[in-house]
């Protein structure tokens, strides 16, 4: 719990010093990007937002910096130093500390968290580096950052998804929710299956959850389609992508039945409004 405090009470208190107070003027072309960076992807749009604000306001928070290799090397504030640049700035507030390559990276990555900087994924390798190339445990990695340990493993469990997945987290195609129930299916081939559906009808992470579970159930019968019914599965298609879930149409003879499924009454509320209109 106190390191959970530390976390929302600001870096001062992972960095004894880091005070604005006691920040220099220091020239960015003598500041080089940090190798413990946890961010990889910047959003060009929002630096280019940034940028516009630092040249009407300035550099407000100044950037963390460390000696390493007889350079000066961005702990925390790597954004902020990138925006100074294209704001055209000759310097930048910064305070510089003694900081261990450790240190260093989890000074990054808890200011990227605090920020909610971070994509799923940028996270769990955050995490990943913290164990490997520090011999942390699990545990260890939680209570530095100041989340608990089951935060940190759930995490880490996005790494084992298909490349396909992940690439999605960062995008932001889907969401961490809907990769957690994707986890479900022990099978790539099935979550590749489940990630395909879930985006091409826009399904939400609960109707994902119990496409997972249709999918995990045993012995789940295939219904049998009988040869011409292309129309049928077409007219299928299109109400799963106009209502967003899963449509059946079952033949009788002449006529047949639409089962329409819905995962809660929010949903129901949704589809409804989808058929009906509003009101």
């Amino acid at each position: 719990m106190a390191q959970r405090r530390a976390l929302g009470r600001g870096l001062e208190t992972l960095i004894p010093g880091a005070d604005p107070s006691g920040a220099v003027q220091v020239s960015v072309d003598e500041i080089a990007l940090g190798k413990l960076q946890p961010r990889r992807a910047m959003d060009d749009a929002k630096l280019n937002d940034l940028a516009a604000s630092i040249k009407l306001h300035g550099v407000l928070s100044p950037i963390i910096l460390r000696r390493e290799g007889g350079r000066l090397e961005v702990v925390a504030g790597e954004r902020r130093l990138r925006a100074a640049r294209l704001a055209g700035l000759k310097s930048v507030p910064a305070v510089v500390k003694e900081l261990s390559s450790g240190q260093a990276l989890e000074v990054a990555l808890v200011e990227n968290l605090q920020r909610e900087d971070l994509n799923p994924i940028e996270q769990a390798e955050a995490f990943l580096r913290l164990q490997e190339e520090f011999g942390l445990t699990q545990e260890e990695v939680a209570r530095r950052v100041g989340r608990d340990r089951s935060s940190v493993a759930n995490a880490l469990r996005l790494l084992k998804l298909p490349k396909q997945v992940r690439a999605d987290l960062v995008t932001g195609a889907l969401s961490e929710g809907h990769a957690r129930a994707l986890l479900g299916l022990e099978r790539a081939t099935d979550q590749l299956k489940a990630r395909e559906e879930a985006i091409r009808l826009g399904l939400s992470v609960r109707a994902t959850e119990a496409l997972v579970r249709r999918m995990k159930r045993p012995g789940s019968p295939k219904r049998r389609r009988q040869a011409g019914e292309p129309s049928v599965r077409a007219a299928e298609d299109a109400l799963r992508q106009a209502l967003g879930t899963k449509v059946r149409i079952s033949r009788r003879g002449a006529g047949g039945t639409i089962e329409v499924e819905f995962y809660s009454m929010e949903d129901l509320d949704r589809i409804y409004e989808r058929i009906c209109g509003r009101g």
